[in-house]
């Protein structure tokens, strides 16, 4: 046993000895963030050097990558800068479906929307937040059934 002792010491003399290189510590993962609509309007692909935001079913992707797509005068740019859950339901640019409601959308839109969501956005952008409405109803109580997808040190009450 006391040899055991003696390699654990060792061992922890070692690692205090050496640099965060020699240890390769992954740094801190960037935290999610809450974003109001004005918020994620900044995110609109009108900047150059800005990234480009865009919220489906209240998740924030960081849609940058694929700027030739969503940046400024691309073909889906108006997807961009808001929650654009229904547009993405119905596969529509109309000004009247770049809207976060759902609201009498059908079943077969509602299977779309979340092929799109699950197979598409989130295998291809990174989240960078949510917006308030996903977090908290309308009467400002937080939202119960929020689950954060592929978030892992995600915690409401350190991110708020």
């Amino acid at each position: 046993m006391p040899c055991f002792q003696l390699m654990t010491c060792l061992s922890l003399v070692l690692v205090c000895a050496a640099s965060e290189s020699e240890l390769k510590v992954k740094p801190a993962s960037k935290p999610v963030r809450l974003f109001t609509d004005e918020d994620l309007r900044k995110y609109d692909g009108s900047e150059d050097g800005q990234p480009i935001y865009m919220a489906i079913k209240g998740v924030v992707f960081d849609v940058t990558s694929g700027k030739n797509f969503y940046g400024k005068n691309a073909p889906y740019n108006a997807l961009v800068g808001k929650d654009s859950t229904r547009a993405v339901a119905k596969m529509s640019l109309e000004p009247e479906d770049l809207t976060h409601d759902i609201t009498g959308l059908t079943e077969k839109e509602l299977q779309s929307l979340e092929s799109v969501f699950t197979g598409t956005y989130k295998t291809k952008y990174p989240i960078v937040g949510y917006t308030s409405r996903r977090i908290f109803n309308e009467d400002g109580s937080p939202n119960k059934d929020f689950k954060p997808e592929d978030q892992p040190n995600f915690s409401i009450r350190d991110e708020l």
